[in-house]
């Protein structure tokens, strides 16, 4: 019995270190595999067989088993690729990833995507990978027209869903608000005059039956700014500028200009000049009066436009044009109504469009205030009664404002938030994992945020082949969320994980287990040899 024994022993170490010699092979055959996680296996000893001894029970041992073979799940190397869909995880986490049409998900560390043919973002095996869709809400984009751009906080909607871009074009923005920080030389000339308007030459001189409505002799600087209607169109708005002096008596210091926001007079299709006694004014869109003090910095504004237009009303009187209303930001607003479009012609009619005009200060309230005795606006382009009476009821100033400077007249910065259709023209995948398109237009649209999954257990997922995992009960349930986010590794975009395989580990465990094999079938030929004996012994 004990020779015989001996002779199984020396098997199940043959049986067990063959099986390790298995999992190294492997490990070494996987050596270029993407994001490929090694195995080693752990020997336990077998049952132990009870014996009688001098001094009571004894046990010897009866060989070798397989204990476990775990998983290696540490951090591979990075390699630099060249896609922007190819994507490691750096820390903990698998990509998920599910067959089209089928409910069941695999999780893998090979981050080695691409689109295919309709739009789904997959892996090597047409398994679509999982993430959720942005809600595009509320959300701030970069804009061609703009140098800054702001971001909100990504949020997103619904379930897990496949990864799949279906709308590669980016729809058209219309211009809300414009920025326009000037300097304005405080020695150039009045070239716009007018004794009994002073602040309101520049309107006077405006034609709109002219090719050109405003000489460039009667305006001292002008800006221009492309703007977007609803339907993706550009119309250039141009802001005129020109100082009020040689109409004016003692101003105490301050400096007066007065300015003018126009388009082009074929693209003010405000419904009410059809039926106007005069449109030479046509494509005018607010006027009013700059103030600044001695020192050139700006100290309030004043805004006029035309608003509730009569039929056969004249919109050339002055008296026509009354003070602004006011945005949810405290900027004065314009109408332009480009396309058109049936009740947009006012400010506060439920289809207009309107733009905020930004010249560096904002009205913390809705209402301007009334200096000088004034009840109305009646009357203000006399020289007792100037545009300059109506300020901002609490004004905030800008850091960044128009100044009147001795310095040449120059844009310091302008700025507006429309912008055009676009077209898809490339993605972007960043570090939490934020799936997000670059357009055409210059807009940068958040799409979708890719799923990352975690396990209590992960030494327990079973390897399905093809760099895939499935979850077990022993694994428990999958733990998603965004990367960076619950413990969960952080993603990068251009980058490869390599297989975690050390050859000098595996070469080290493969010496060992060679050298192990060998000792054990030594065991099986030296009993082999014991047995001979025995049966010698009968002849």
């Amino acid at each position: 019995m004990g020779l015989a024994a001996s002779l199984y022993s020396g098997t199940s170490g043959l049986l067990g270190h063959g099986e390790a010699m298995s999992v190294i092979g492997n490990n070494i055959a996987n050596v270029s595999t993407v994001g490929f996680k090694g195995s080693r296996m752990f020997f336990e000893d077998a049952l132990s067989q009870e014996i009688t001894v001098a001094n009571g029970v004894g046990q010897v041992g009866r060989g070798v088993a397989i204990g476990a073979v775990y998983g290696d799940f540490s951090q591979g190397s990075l390699e630099t690729t060249n896609e922007s869909t190819d994507l490691a995880i750096g820390g903990n986490g698998f990509f998920v990833v599910s067959p089209k049409g089928e409910d069941i998900q695999y999780y893998t560390r090979a981050g080695n995507f691409r689109f295919d043919k309709d739009g789904y973002l997959v892996d090597p095996h047409g398994y679509v990978v999982q993430g959720w869709e942005v809600l595009n809400e509320n959300t701030s984009y970069v804009s061609s027209s703009s140098t800054s751009a702001s971001s909100n906080e990504i949020k997103t909607t619904g379930a897990i869903t496949d990864i799949r871009l279906e709308d590669f074009q980016s729809p058209p923005q219309e211009t809300s608000h414009v920025d326009m920080i000037v300097n304005l030389d405080s020695q150039s000339e009045d070239t716009a005059t007018n004794a009994s308007d002073p602040y309101f030459a520049m309107f006077n001189n405006w034609d709109a039956s002219k090719d050109t409505p405003l000489a460039d002799t009667k305006y001292a600087y002008q800006s221009t700014i492309k703007v977007y209607d609803e339907n993706g169109t550009s119309h250039n708005l141009t802001v005129y500028f020109d100082p009020v002096k040689d109409d004016l008596g003692d101003t105490g210091g301050k400096q007066m200009w007065e300015y003018m926001v126009t388009v082009s007079p074929d693209e003010d299709n405000r419904s009410f000049w059809t039926g106007a006694a005069n449109s030479t004014k046509k494509g005018v869109l607010m006027i009013g009066s700059l103030t600044f003090n001695s020192a050139g910095q700006l100290q309030s504004v004043s805004a006029f436009t035309l608003q509730n237009v009569a039929n056969g009303d004249n919109p050339s009187n002055l008296s026509e044009w009354a003070p602004a209303d006011f945005s949810q930001s405290g900027y004065p607003v314009c109408t332009p109504n480009f396309l058109g479009t049936t009740d947009a012609d006012y400010t506060s009619q439920d289809a207009a469009k309107n733009i905020e005009i930004n010249f560096g200060v904002r009205n913390k309230t809705t209402t301007w205030t009334l200096g000088g005795g004034l009840n109305t606006a009646d009357d203000l382009n006399t020289t007792t009664n100037p545009p300059s009476l109506i300020t901002f009821g609490d004004p905030e100033y800008s850091a960044n404002a128009t100044t009147t400077y001795s310095s040449g007249s120059t844009t310091i910065y302008q700025s507006q938030d429309g912008y055009t259709a676009g077209f898809l023209e490339n993605i972007t995948i960043d570090r939490d994992g934020v799936l997000t398109g670059h357009y055409s237009n210059g807009q940068i649209l958040p799409l979708y945020v890719i799923t990352l999954a975690d396990f209590n257990n992960k030494y327990a997922l079973y390897r399905e082949g093809g760099n895939l995992f499935s979850e077990t009960r022993e694994s428990g349930p999958a733990l998603t969320g965004q990367a960076g986010t619950g413990g969960k590794g952080t993603i990068a975009s251009n980058s490869l994980e390599q297989s975690n395989v050390d050859l000098s580990k595996e070469f080290v465990h493969m010496i060992l287990i060679e050298k192990g094999f060998q000792a054990n079938s030594k065991t099986i030929t030296t009993t082999d040899n014991l047995l001979s004996t025995v049966i010698q012994m009968k002849r």
